[in-house]
């Protein structure tokens, strides 16, 4: 199974074992609506696909994805009460809102997910790759919870996917000040599974040593792992709620300006 080359992924599954390439490389796979909408839909399908024992997440060109499209932040702006509506109202059945379920649906996965990361892990791309179960790293990586740049929270799904990896003082840090981190740091403070050389390659003989054992016991160790340590559902519609009262307002539109202008924000109290 292939997907066109002009697709926002490229997905190919071969002895059971499925990759996911985001495949917008001139944008460094800046996610857009696009990008959103077959993330989602992959995951879906990836779910209900016979004989699966593994998939592989990793970005086509010089990195993994530079996280939300700018000009997507500024065609949302024309529309800010409807996406208030929509983050706060995810589909029936679902916890996760449109924009947290690209991300939450390879942590919701029977199989292990492997992310393969390299070059930028930024904002909406790091909270994907946070959705995999195992992140290997290209030493060279860059990693940022960057949401503060644009005067945002990180919402698409971060509550469930991060407690389990980092200390909640470390992880505030972090999203409050947007720094980037150099790949080692990244994996002392527990973001990344381990650095290689190759991630893509690493990631691949990973996934066929999954896939060689028992598909029933690899399911079951998933399973009890994401039941086990922290991070569930219960707080993404709290991130929606705390998303949507910020979204379109006066201090975060003065956010975005001023990262556009390059200048000092000048906030309302």
């Amino acid at each position: 199974m292939a997907t066109p080359a002009n697709e926002r992924l490229i997905i190919t599954i071969e002895d059971g074992i499925a990759e996911v390439a985001l495949n917008r490389p001139e944008k460094l796979n800046a996610m857009d609506e696009a990008m959103f909408a077959a993330l989602s839909a992959a995951g879906d399908a990836l779910a209900t696909h016979k004989g699966l024992r593994a998939v592989i997440l990793h970005g086509m060109g010089k990195g993994f994805c530079a996280g939300i499209d700018i000009s997507l932040l500024q065609a949302f702006a024309s529309r800010i009460e409807e996406l208030r509506a929509e983050m706060q109202a995810p589909p029936a059945g679902r916890a996760a809102n449109r924009f947290q379920h690209p991300c939450t649906v390879w942590a919701d996965l029977p199989v292990p997910v492997i992310a393969a990361l390299h070059g930028p892990v930024y904002g909406a791309g790091m909270q994907l790759a946070l959705g995999a179960d195992f992140r290997l790293c290209a030493p060279d990586a860059r990693l940022s919870i960057m949401e503060a740049k644009w005067g945002l929270i990180p919402d698409m799904g971060l509550t469930k996917l991060l407690p389990g990896l980092m200390r909640a003082d470390q992880a505030l840090e972090l999203m409050l000040t947007a720094r980037v981190l150099p790949a080692e740091e990244a994996a002392t403070l527990g973001l990344v599974t381990r650095l290689v050389d190759d991630p893509l390659a690493e990631a691949r003989a990973m996934a066929r040593a999954i896939a060689a054992r028992n598909p029933d016991a690899v399911r079951g160790a998933k399973a009890l792992t994401r039941a086990a340590w922290p991070g569930d559902d219960a707080h993404l519609a709290l991130e929606a709620r705390l998303q949507a009262a910020i979204m379109g307002s006066a201090n975060q539109i003065e956010a975005v300006m001023a990262e556009m202008q390059k200048r000092p924000a000048r906030f309302a109290e």
